[in-house]
């Protein structure tokens, strides 16, 4: 058992929780692989299902009837699994391009899992990117001093978030029961409603993930009530999404739990 609170376990994300601050790898190789059939993707579109594994993410993108209507125009065919499959084979290597440039951890990131470790607790990761898109994540993160006892990448369980698979192959791979005994930190909706799905214990980050969607930089640089503004919104869209907790930052992550004790 841990000495920190009731937990044992805590599973992260990775674009958007733990590096990528503002999640903005995923959204410059989906506009790049919809660009190359013609189809012009906005980012508010393409970051409305992040979190899902990206075979899911591009289906669902081509499900919506502006994307649809927009393919259709521009490849003479309305979408079907012909064009799930021609773009993810453009997005395989844009994502792995993309990811590998935006690996850096998100500040506060390695202290925390080192805090949590401290703890006793174990440290897991999940992931709607494929293993070949994380390799070059992988090795930069353990570079920058992270490196999960566990990894779970979309393609990996018979289905990808919101439903729990991925967590219940973690807990079942580290030995960690019951899920009440788990924590899931995330950014976006469909993670966060992986973790409800489970009974683990849920947390949403607002500002480094994908509902704010802004570099550290431009995070920095917002007028303070701006940015107060913009946090409670996506504080609010995590919450109704299920979360039981919101914090800014994976750098909050252990003094937050250290409160519930």
């Amino acid at each position: 058992m841990s000495d920190l609170g009731s937990f044992d376990l805590v599973i992260f994300d990775w674009a958007g929780t733990m590096v990528d601050f503002g999640c903005r790898a995923p959204i410059a190789a989906l506009v790049e692989a919809f660009a190359r059939h013609g189809v012009a993707l906005d980012e508010p579109t393409a970051r409305e299902d992040m979190g899902k594994a990206k075979v899911d993410h591009v289906r669902a993108l081509l499900a919506r009837p502006a994307v649809a209507g927009a393919w259709t125009s521009a490849n003479g065919a309305a979408p079907g699994e012909a064009a799930v499959t021609a773009v993810m084979d453009d997005l395989e290597p844009l994502m792995r391009d993309a990811a590998a440039q935006a690996a850096e951890l998100i500040p506060g990131a390695a202290d925390t899992v080192a805090a949590l470790r401290a703890a006793g607790l174990k440290v897991a990761s999940s992931t709607g990117y494929t293993r070949a898109m994380m390799q070059p994540v992988l090795a930069s993160a353990a570079s920058q001093g992270y490196a999960p006892d566990h990894l779970v990448c979309s393609g990996e369980t018979p289905e990808g978030r919101p439903s729990p698979l991925m967590i219940y192959k973690a807990c079942a791979e580290l030995g960690v029961w019951p899920l009440t005994r788990v924590v899931k930190v995330d950014d976006a909706e469909a993670g966060i409603a992986e973790g409800r799905a489970a009974g683990a214990f849920t947390v949403g980050v607002s500002a480094s993930g994908n509902g704010l969607g802004l570099s550290l930089a431009e995070f920095t640089a917002l007028d303070p009530d701006e940015r107060a503004r913009r946090l409670a919104a996506v504080a609010a869209s995590l919450t109704a999404a299920g979360a039981d907790l919101v914090i800014e930052t994976v750098a909050d992550l252990v003094p937050a739990l250290r409160a519930l004790a």
